[in-house]
């Protein structure tokens, strides 16, 4: 049954944690944070309460978004009807069950209703991330574009555009918490950017699909955003939609899923490299596979045409309209969606523009053997245990390692992609745990003389005074 005042166990849960600890990071003169989030959707708003738990003062998460409805995407560029995740899995709650989604739904809805579930609905999701935002005093700086970070001595100079206007803010340590766009952007194949852009969008691009109704459309890809953007084109009225995919079949072995067991999902960072390589090389080779019921949702309709083994060698423009030519044939179409999704390119992040030749990848470090080379893999960054860029020389660029990533180009380094929730139970706490050291040791001298201060006795010996036993005394004999 839903309860009559649904909030009250997330404010049983932060009862019982106790008064969040206060700061006990030293001011530093000239620096404004001890830490910037870049990115306030899920990511942003779990660290901005973990940090917040873990003592970390002076904390601000930005986002370039205007406000929090169009912040992430979970209202904005993603269309499946349900998450792809396990509807049990632990998210940005951080161990506080009555912070988690189960909690905020069954107090909703009822745990019934939460049983009946077999994954969880998007917007119900971005209603709880809502939720979760106010219910931990999240506070997010919306309208704030992170431009250029610029090293100094022992901090980040960080270049932001708000309202127009450029403003310079310091900070000891940044999280990039920038999602699936946030290492190099969406990828689009040559053979559809050879195509006027008023044809063709990505699926990370907000896309009219009222526009499409009538209208026949192309998708490349077969990921699970591909059919997603075919059903909703489907579902907005497309006269048909044609997918077209490189593979022969779809890709149906979740090979990430065997290796979510607590051993695998808690040391993977501690992998050789050789193990971790190979792990990568086996999901590319396997492929990112679609929820069975996105696949389902578009195969409904009678207008969709699913190509396989059809990659698009051209295209080309007869009498003003865009047509593909595949190994099927050619297909004209009045509009295309590339579900191809994101590439790993650190050059191609304006706000690292800096220092990304001095930033270690995986192929400075590791070289595999011939049948599992992948120069996609190979761009990936090499990151330190705490998701922290590392050097490709040593010395030469020591700030790396106060900016750590929490995006997908940790993914090689960490098996997983990093920003989904499968990620948030080891690698939030993980990060903020070596914010939390490095903070500390950098201060050292500082905490050295904090804990070897002066302290004030408990009680004096007054209060024990009565009770010390002394031994009787013996009067001489005469």
């Amino acid at each position: 049954m839903p309860q009559s005042d649904p909030d009250s166990a997330a404010r049983e849960a932060l009862r019982l944690i106790g008064p969040d600890p206060q700061n006990w990071v030293p001011d530093r003169d000239g620096i404004d944070h001890n830490v910037v989030v870049v990115g306030g959707g899920q990511s942003g708003s779990a660290f901005a309460f973990a940090l917040r738990r873990a003592g970390i003062g002076k904390v601000s998460v930005i986002d370039a978004a205007a406000d929090a409805g169009k912040a992430g995407v979970w209202l904005t560029s993603a269309r499946m009807h349900k998450l792809r995740t396990p509807k049990t899995l632990p998210g940005p709650e951080l161990g506080l069950t009555g912070l988690g989604f189960q909690a905020w739904y069954e107090t909703r809805h009822g745990a019934a209703a939460f049983d009946a579930l077999d994954r969880i609905p998007r917007l119900d999701w971005a209603a709880y991330l809502d939720w979760y935002r106010r219910a931990t005093g999240a506070a997010i700086r919306y309208g704030t574009r992170l431009l250029r970070i610029e090293p100094a001595a022992d901090h980040l100079r960080l270049h932001l555009e708000r309202n127009g206007a450029t403003t310079i803010e310091t900070t000891r340590k940044l999280v990039l918490a920038t999602g699936f766009a946030g290492s190099g952007g969406a990828y689009v194949p040559d053979v559809l950017r050879a195509v006027p852009k008023q044809f063709h969008a990505h699926t990370s691009e907000k896309i009219d699909f009222r526009a499409l109704r009538g209208l026949s459309v192309a998708v490349i890809g077969s990921a699970a955003s591909a059919f997603d953007a075919a059903a909703t084109a489907l579902e907005a009225g497309a006269r048909d939609v044609h997918l077209f995919a490189r593979r022969e079949t779809l890709a149906s072995l979740p090979v990430i899923r065997i290796r979510g067991y607590p051993g695998a999902y808690d040391n993977y960072g501690s992998l050789p490299d050789a193990v971790r390589w190979h792990q990568a090389v086996r999901f590319r080779r396997a492929g990112s596979t679609p929820p069975p019921d996105a696949i389902s949702r578009a195969v409904a309709f009678p207008n969709f045409h699913l190509h396989l083994g059809a990659p698009w060698t051209s295209s080309q423009l007869k009498g003003g309209r865009p047509t593909a030519i595949t190994s099927h044939g050619k297909f004209p179409f009045d509009f295309a969606i590339a579900g191809t999704g994101y590439s790993v390119d650190l050059g191609a992040q304006p706000e690292l523009r800096d220092f990304t030749d001095e930033i270690l990848l995986w192929r400075d470090r590791f070289t595999p053997h011939d049948g599992e080379r992948d120069d996609t893999l190979a761009a990936y960054p090499y990151l330190g245990s705490g998701h922290e860029y590392l050097e490709k020389v040593p010395g030469r660029a020591p700030y790396l390692r106060d900016i750590h990533v929490f995006n997908p180009a940790a993914f090689v380094s960490f098996g997983l992609p990093i920003g989904d929730v499968p990620s948030f139970k080891r690698d939030i706490p993980g990060i903020t745990a070596r914010i939390s050291r490095d903070l500390f040791l950098a201060d050292l001298a500082s905490h050295e003389a904090r804990i070897n201060g002066e302290i004030a006795e408990d009680f004096t010996a007054e209060l024990y005074a009565p009770a010390v036993w002394r031994p009787p005394q013996h009067v001489a004999a005469e």
